[in-house]
């Protein structure tokens, strides 16, 4: 089952010149994705919409 939360947030520039963006997620989002800490998003841009989602091990997996 798929759940889609919605949040604006604000991208921070790490300030060290590699293009990247920080993006602080906000504990209920992280709490709704079942993610925390040293988990891994993939990131997907569709139709004009930033899509995350966790990026599970298969080994993780019962």
């Amino acid at each position: 089952m798929s759940v889609s939360v919605r949040a604006v947030v604000k991208c921070q520039d790490p300030g060290d010149g590699s293009g990247d963006v920080i993006i602080d997620l906000p504990p209920d989002i992280l709490a709704a994705m079942n993610v925390g800490l040293g988990d891994s998003l993939s990131i997907e841009l569709i139709n004009g919409v930033v899509v995350l989602r966790p990026i599970r091990d298969a080994d993780d997996q019962p």
